[in-house]
């Protein structure tokens, strides 16, 4: 499971040119699974993800998370995390998870998440436009 959390200003996913999940400010967050992925790391990376501490404290150094701090998450699927380049210039997803075994497990990551945080969402598979501002910029690649 990788995912890549940006701090943000307002953010949202458009499908079909209708806004399907907007945020006023917090994480955009793109997930993607790969073989080997289980539902019992989801809540350890539900946790890590609320509680790194990546936003300005009084003294304006990244010492506060998401919880402390405000905020709400745009989670979005993307199984392009586990792309390969290493090989020619088209990627390879052999590493990234089955269609529906992703779609499996991104929904129960959703629902985690929403345990502990305001979370909106795009729509697994669909073909989205993902509007957001970095700020910072700020952006951290984690792995479980």
């Amino acid at each position: 499971m990788r995912v890549v959390v940006q701090r943000s200003g307002p953010a949202n996913v458009v499908v079909d040119k209708k806004i399907v999940g907007k945020i006023p400010e917090g994480m955009m967050v793109l997930v993607g699974f790969t073989e080997g992925d289980k539902e019992e790391v989801l809540d350890k990376m539900a946790r890590k993800i609320v509680n790194l501490r990546i936003y300005p404290d009084d003294n304006g150094v990244m010492n506060k998370s998401i919880l402390e701090y405000g905020g709400e998450v745009l989670l979005v699927s993307q199984f392009t995390l586990y792309a390969s380049t290493s090989k020619g210039n088209r990627p390879s997803y052999i590493m990234a998870l089955s269609h529906q075994k992703a779609e499996d497990l991104y929904d129960k990551f959703v629902q985690v998440l929403k345990k502990y945080i305001k979370v909106e969402t795009g729509i697994f598979g669909a073909d989205m436009e993902v509007n957001f501002t970095n700020i910072g910029p700020s952006t951290f690649i984690i792995e479980m």
